[in-house]
């Protein structure tokens, strides 16, 4: 059986890491695995949203599966890791070096460690279970985080909060996640995935070119000076205003209907 699972229910692409006995850790294959799946749904036009979990109920990813982790290391050459992961897609598919401009929702179904947190961070909407608990534990082994939560978790939960999970290495529980803005819901374990579905299908029903407009000038605009970023958000504004998706949106608001978006 595949390590990852690709479907689709509608516009709605449904990627599961199917490794439960390995707490939905990621070994090289499947990490390229899910690099593939991210780069597909990036590329169909007739997608509109991605939900991501993990299989099982213990685990939504616990990181890199250290053992394999280490003897691919080993056997191969520090460009080609390199090339591969560190100048590739990181650790995920989408932690760095490839943008997604339509919503992902982590729908985070127990662990999330390590790169599976960091995994987690590279979404947009984080939905957790109460047994979710998040943790980057590498302060504990002598390194750092280095797929995105030292530079994403502070822009999620701000600079204390970061600092408090990244410097101690200690985990998070669901209640303290979400007190914080790092999760936006908890679910019950057994309607975690209906209830981020739903959520999914309803984004899936607004403009997706307000979304890639949306979510490119959220991302460009780090770091910018404040005026600069605002003539950024201001252009994209004009350009969404030439798209036939705001003539649909202006003219269902007219008739109060919902609009039919095309995505042009």
């Amino acid at each position: 059986m595949s390590d990852i699972i690709y479907e689709t229910d509608g516009p709605v692409a449904i990627i599961t890491i199917n490794r439960p006995s390995k707490m939905n850790s990621l070994d090289f294959e499947a990490n390229d695995a899910l690099v593939e799946v991210w780069q597909s749904f990036a590329a169909d036009d007739a997608l509109r949203v991605a939900v991501i979990t993990g299989a099982g109920e213990q685990a939504f990813c616990a990181g890199a599966d250290l053992k394999t982790y280490t003897m691919a290391f080993a056997q191969t050459s520090a460009p080609e890791f390199r090339r591969r992961y560190t100048n590739g897609p990181g650790f995920g598919g989408i932690t760095r070096n490839l943008d997604i401009d339509k919503p992902i929702i982590a729908a985070i179904n127990g662990f999330a460690i390590s790169g599976g947190f960091e995994l987690a961070l590279a979404c947009d909407v984080r939905f957790c279970s109460p047994n979710a608990e998040f943790a980057l534990q590498d302060a504990k082994w002598g390194f750092h985080a280095c797929d995105g939560g030292l530079i994403r978790l502070p822009r999620i939960v701000g600079h204390g909060h970061a600092m408090d999970i990244i410097l101690s290495g200690e985990r998070v529980d669901a209640e303290h996640a979400y007190r914080i803005g790092l999760v936006n819901r908890i679910y019950q374990a057994d309607l975690l995935m209906d209830k981020a579905l739903a959520y999914a299908h309803m984004l899936a029903s607004r403009s997706p070119l307000s979304h890639r407009f949306a979510k490119e000038v959220m991302r460009r605009s780090v770091g910018m000076p404040i005026d600069e970023a605002l003539r950024l958000e201001s252009r994209s504004f004009f350009d969404v205003g030439l798209t036939e998706d705001l003539a649909e949106g202006t003219i269902a608001f007219k008739e109060r209907r919902d609009a039919a978006f095309k995505g042009r």
